[in-house]
C-alpha cells in the first residue's frame, strides 16, 4: 500500500482537490507505509550493497528502481471499482452476498467493515458513526470494536478467529453487548469459537448480508421507496466513508 502514498500527495498537490481527505488517509496509511519501507530498506541492506557501486551505476540501479516502482503505482491508481450487477428480481441478501463474493482477496476485510459502517449511519442518521480506516487497531483508537453505539460494540471481520472473541468476551465483561458481524459462510464457525471461549449464548453472531439486508427492507418499507434505491442510498455512503478513511479508491462499489 506504501507506494501509492507519493502519487496520492502529488495529485492533492496539483489539483487541489479532496485534499483534506487525502491528508487524512495519507496519515492513516503512514503506518502501513512504514512498514513497507522498512522491508524495502531491509532488501536493500539499508544502502549498503549499493554504497559499493560506482556513482554511475548506483544512479543507474536507483533509476530503474524509481521507474518500476512508478509503474507499479499507476497500475494500482488504474484499478477499477467493483462492479456488481444486481438482478432487480433476486433478494437483497444475495446483492450483498455479491458484492462480498467480488470484494473476496481484495480488500483485507475493508469493504465488510465499510458496508456496516455506512449501514449504520443510514439507521441513525442522527448519530456520528466513526469511520476508521480498515488497519486501525481498537486499540489505538480508544474503541471497544469496530463501531460503539451505546453500550453495543459491533466487530466485523471476514475471518472471525479467536482475537475478535476475545475482543467480544471483554466488551462481555464490560457490560457491553457484543455484536458479530460476518459473512454468512463464516457464521457457523463463529458460533464454535465463540461456544469455547464460554460466551455463545451472551454475544449476538449476524451473517454480515442478512444485517445489510434487514436495514434495506426496514427502510424500504418506512420510506416507501424499492429495494435497490435503498441498498443504492447505503452504497453512496459506504463510497464516501471509503473516501475519507481508506487510499485504495478501487474498493468503491458501483452498482448496476
Amino acid at each position: 500500500m506504501g507506494h501509492n502514498l507519493s502519487a496520492l500527495t502529488g495529485k492533492s498537490k496539483r489539483t487541489g482537490k479532496r485534499s483534506s481527505r487525502l491528508i487524512a488517509s495519507i496519515r492513516w496509511g503512514a503506518f502501513q507505509a512504514s512498514h513497507d519501507a522498512q522491508r524495502l530498506l531491509e532488501q536493500l541492506d539499508f544502502g549498503k550493497s549499493l554504497a559499493k557501486l560506482q556513482t554511475a551505476e548506483r544512479e543507474r540501479l536507483l533509476a530503474e528502481g524509481i521507474k518500476t516502482l512508478r509503474e507499479n503505482a499507476l497500475q494500482w491508481l488504474r484499478r477499477q471499482n467493483l462492479k456488481i450487477n444486481c438482478d432487480r428480481q433476486d433478494s437483497p441478501s444475495f446483492w450483498v452476498h455479491s458484492i462480498l463474493r467480488e470484494s473476496e482477496g481484495k480488500s483485507g476485510g475493508k469493504v465488510e467493515q465499510h458496508l456496516v459502517g455506512a449501514k449504520l449511519q443510514k439507521r441513525h442518521p442522527r448519530r456520528a458513526i466513526p469511520n476508521h480506516p480498515g488497519h486501525a487497531g481498537d486499540t489505538q483508537t480508544g474503541r471497544h470494536g469496530d463501531f460503539d453505539v451505546d453500550l453495543m460494540s459491533y466487530h466485523v471481520t471476514a475471518n472471525p478467529g479467536r482475537d475478535v472473541i476475545r475482543k467480544c468476551k471483554e466488551n462481555v465483561e464490560s457490560n457491553r453487548h457484543a455484536v458479530l458481524v460476518v459473512p454468512r459462510e463464516r457464521e457457523v464457525h463463529a458460533r464454535a469459537l465463540a461456544e469455547v471461549e464460554g460466551i455463545g449464548s451472551r454475544i449476538t453472531i449476524l451473517a454480515l448480508e442478512d444485517f445489510i439486508a434487514g436495514n434495506v427492507i426496514e427502510i424500504s418499507t418506512e420510506n416507501q421507496t424499492d429495494f435497490f434505491a435503498t441498498l443504492k442510498d447505503i452504497i453512496e455512503e459506504y463510497n464516501r466513508r471509503i473516501e475519507e478513511a481508506e487510499t485504495d479508491m478501487a474498493l468503491k462499489i458501483d452498482l448496476q
